[in-house]
C-alpha cells in the first residue's frame, strides 16, 4: 500500500508513560502535557469525592 504526503495522518493512540519522546514536536508535546494536566485534574477531584464518601461513612458508622 502506498503512502502519500496528502493522506490524513492517524490519530496518535495517547501518550503512554515511558515512551520515546524525542520523535515529538513542540506541539505534540504542548498537547500532551494538556492533556496529561487535564488527567491530573480529573484523578484529584476522584480522589476528593472518594475521601469525602469515606469520611461521611466514617461518621455515620461511628455513631
Amino acid at each position: 500500500m502506498a503512502v502519500f504526503d496528502d493522506e490524513p495522518r492517524k490519530a496518535a493512540a495517547g501518550h503512554q508513560i515511558g515512551q520515546d519522546l524525542s520523535t515529538l514536536s513542540l506541539h505534540e508535546l504542548d498537547e500532551r502535557i494538556a492533556a496529561l494536566k487535564d488527567e491530573i485534574k480529573r484523578m484529584e477531584e476522584a480522589k476528593e469525592r472518594k475521601a469525602a464518601s469515606m469520611s461521611a461513612a466514617s461518621a455515620f458508622f461511628k455513631k
